[in-house]
């Protein structure tokens, strides 16, 4: 956690001023209230190991009455390599505001991934992989992802891998359809997919 961070933040929120005054002490309290996240520093501060890494960047461009408009759009994706991944897009006039703008909106979007070892092959009781197969679908792209045996690796795309390993996903089948060169899609196919771990209680999840 950053001084500056700490000096220099001022919560716009009812959540930011909870996490400011350490009356929530980690992420995972928000989600189990869930509670909004609608300040990227709130993930700044419970999550200071974040990695980001931009994965797409694109130029666009709009007619106006003024003219031909071009802007970037850059495609963000970040994680901490432990159970935690968000992915995002910005546009701006300028590349680095564009990734600015991308970096934040990842943050907004910030999402628990549930680990486990899913596989029949492998009974290693480990969290590197997914624990049933999931499927998550953006535009005409629709990523499906199975459980796979410890030493697999991951068997997707540039653009899936990405999200996976800042997700902290280390062996996983993949299966996809569609568009894939689309890279925004692909990556959003693949975080849908990844938050739809968390869709329904599996028995270790049951409080006795």
């Amino acid at each position: 956690m950053s001084q500056v961070l700490e000096e220099g933040w001022v919560p716009r929120t009812r959540v930011g001023r909870l996490v400011k005054e350490g009356r929530i002490t980690s992420i995972d309290e928000l989600f189990k209230r869930n509670l909004p996240i609608l300040e990227p520093e709130i993930v700044d501060f419970l999550l200071p190991n974040l990695e980001h890494e931009v994965i797409d960047v694109s130029i666009v461009q709009k007619m106006t009455d003024a003219g031909r408009i071009t802007r970037f759009r850059a495609v963000v994706v970040v994680g901490n390599r432990d159970g935690y991944v968000g992915l995002g897009k910005g546009k701006a006039k300028q590349f680095r505001a564009a990734v600015e703008k991308a970096l934040r909106n990842a943050k907004l979007n910030i999402t628990p991934v549930r680990r486990g070892c899913g596989s029949w092959e492998c009974t290693c009781g480990e969290p590197h992989s997914v624990p049933f197969m999931v499927r998550g679908k953006s535009g005409s792209v629709e990523v499906i992802l199975k459980p796979a045996p410890k030493g697999t690796g991951l068997v997707a795309g540039d653009v899936a891998k990405t999200v996976l390993r800042l997700a902290g996903i280390r062996d996983v089948w993949t299966f996809t359809k569609g568009e894939t060169r689309t890279s925004y899609n692909f990556a959003r196919a693949t975080y849908l997919a990844l938050r739809n771990t968390y869709k329904f209680m599996t028995p270790l999840d049951w409080v006795r």
